[in-house]
């Protein structure tokens, strides 16, 4: 099962007949779906912690979800609400370069005025399709996300209702699904910020997860009854073990122009754009990292299919030229963010299991 399913098995359930229902969820028991998405909380959270989240773990478990590369929020979000992978959405990772802008990133999470994210994102969201057939879709997150290119680039089609407070998600999310048929999605970062922050694990990770678990209690308390409640997210997170600072006492550096993505997944522009500079700077990364990453050309990764098996124009010109994914609890640091990056505890983005596995749990409340 996969993250670009999720959304339209469930709208599928509601009636939209241009969505199949891949992921056999049937009808929708009332015409009420919720969509509870937990920031940074891989499958593996389920048996190394259930005791912290008693509620969630008496759901069904309907399946563990592979999520698409990177296992960054920017791109799964982005897979999630589309139902096409990376290479179709174009939203290939945290930073990725502006083509023909002399070098300037987009942080997907943060936004560019100048990039119109209509243009930079063109798929059809399920939300827009769900909202044109009749739905209710509500889209309920921190208020600070309404306005943000991000959503306007991924999530457009939903109502936006901003809260900042367990209580008033909770609020609105129920008010939300008064109507029929509703959808809402909900979402929550409080257990990846606290992941970065202080690592998987530890006690303010751990006081994130038991209050996330407590808002789906909650939830299940006030929202109307026949409502089915889903709770998937959009990558897990592992603890880093080792960094390396691209370009400090190795030659990582060499031939390289732009250092983009996240220290889990990197995109790496080069000076020059030929295949035989791609090569070049690929073999001397991988000399240098040998089991430790995987690096790839832009022709090898979109060979292997890593975003997807068809992949726009669009999508190939954000690419970066050499792509390297680290292995076990690696971190490529870029120079210029060393500091920032390097404080980071737990990190996500590249294709380990933990990584790349989320759950898919649910619940019908009677």
């Amino acid at each position: 099962m996969h993250l670009s399913q999720i959304t339209p098995s469930i709208f599928s359930s509601l009636g939209l007949d241009t969505a199949a229902d891949e992921l056999n969820v049937g009808v929708s028991p009332m015409g009420r779906e919720l969509l509870f998405l937990i920031d940074g909380f891989g499958i593996d959270v389920l048996e190394k912690y259930s005791t912290a989240m008693p509620t969630i773990s008496r759901m069904i478990n309907h399946g563990v979800i592979q999520t698409a590369f990177p296992t960054t929020t920017a791109t799964s979000l982005a897979t999630l609400t589309t139902g096409v992978m990376p290479g179709s959405h174009g939203m290939l990772g945290y930073t990725v370069q502006v083509p023909r802008s002399g070098g300037r990133l987009l942080n997907a999470l943060k936004w560019d005025e100048r990039v119109d994210p209509e243009n930079w994102q063109p798929v059809q969201t399920l939300f827009q399709r769900a909202a044109q057939h009749g739905i209710n879709v509500t889209h309920v997150a921190a208020k600070r996300y309404e306005n943000s290119g991000f959503t306007r680039a991924v999530f457009r089609g939903a109502q936006y209702k901003g809260a900042n407070i367990a209580a008033d998600l909770v609020s609105e999310t129920k008010s939300a699904l008064q109507k029929t048929p509703s959808f809402v999605y909900l979402y929550v970062n409080d257990l990846d910020s606290a992941g970065h922050s202080d690592g998987v694990g530890s006690t303010k990770w751990l006081a994130a997860l038991t209050l996330i678990d407590q808002l789906a209690q909650q939830l299940m308390k006030d929202v109307p009854k026949g409502t089915r409640i889903w709770i998937t997210s959009d990558h897990g997170m592992v603890n880093v073990e080792e960094k390396i600072i691209i370009g400090q006492g190795n030659p990582l550096l060499k031939g390289v122009n732009v250092i983009a993505g996240e220290p889990r997944a990197r995109h790496i522009y080069l000076d020059s754009d030929s295949k035989n500079a791609r090569e070049d700077v690929a073999n001397i990364w991988n000399e240098f990292l040998k089991e430790k990453a995987l690096v790839l050309t832009r022709e090898d990764a979109i060979a292997r299919g890593i975003f997807g098996q068809e992949v726009s124009q669009d999508a190939v010109e954000r690419m970066g030229e050499v792509i390297a994914i680290a292995r076990g609890g690696l971190v490529l640091l870029d120079p210029d963010r060393a500091e920032k990056e390097g404080s980071m505890v737990g990190h996500h983005g590249g294709d380990s299991q933990i990584e790349s596995q989320v759950g898919l749990f649910t619940t019908t409340l009677s």
